[in-house]
C-alpha cells in the first residue's frame, strides 16, 4: 500500500493527478451498499405498490447517471468514458433491506472505484427519497468498495471481513 497522498502537490495544494503517461488498460470496480427499512416499506418496493412508481427502476437509472457524473460531484475525479455501468438490487426480507451492487467498467488511464461507489450511494439515496414519505427511519449503510481490477496496482479485493 502506498503511503503517498496523490491529490496534493509538494506544497500541500489540491491537484488532479496527472495520468497522461499511464497506460490505457481495462479497468473495473465493484461496490455495494444497503438500505434498511420497515417490512412494510420493503413490501411496497417488492410488490411495486409505491405510488411514486417502480422504486428500483428509478434507483437504477439514478445510479447509472451518478456514475456518469462522478467527476462533477467529486472535484478531483477525472471525467471518464465509462463503457458499462450495471446496478443490481437484492431484496432481503429477513433483514428488511435492499442490498445494492454496482459494477463499472472502462478502458482508460485511471480507475473507476469512485464511479462504482457513487452509483451505489446515489441509488441508495434515491430509494430513501422515493420512500421517505412512508418511512423516515430508513438507514443507508455499508457503502464500500468490493473489488477493483486493472492499472498498475492490479487486482484488489476487500478483505473477507469487509466483503
Amino acid at each position: 500500500m502506498t503511503s503517498e497522498l496523490t491529490h496534493f502537490d509538494t506544497k500541500g495544494n489540491a491537484q488532479m493527478v496527472d495520468v497522461t503517461e499511464k497506460a490505457v488498460t481495462h479497468r473495473e470496480a465493484q461496490a455495494s451498499g444497503c438500505v434498511t427499512m420497515s417490512a412494510e416499506t420493503l413490501s411496497l418496493i417488492a410488490e411495486g405498490g409505491h405510488k411514486k412508481g417502480d422504486v428500483l427502476a428509478v434507483a437504477r437509472i439514478a445510479g447509472i447517471q451518478a456514475a456518469k457524473k462522478c467527476s462533477d460531484l467529486i472535484p478531483l475525479c477525472h471525467p471518464l468514458m465509462l463503457s458499462s455501468v450495471k446496478l443490481e438490487f437484492n431484496l432481503d426480507h429477513a433483514s428488511n433491506s435492499v442490498h445494492i451492487f454496482a459494477r463499472c467498467k472502462l478502458a482508460g488511464q485511471t480507475g473507476v472505484e469512485m464511479e462504482a461507489l457513487t452509483a451505489v450511494s446515489v441509488a441508495a439515496l434515491t430509494i430513501y427519497d422515493m420512500c421517505k414519505a412512508v418511512d423516515k427511519d430508513m438507514v443507508i449503510s455499508d457503502v464500500k468498495l468490493l473489488a477493483k481490477s486493472g492499472g498498475r496496482s492490479g487486482d484488489w479485493f476487500a478483505s473477507e471481513q469487509n466483503a
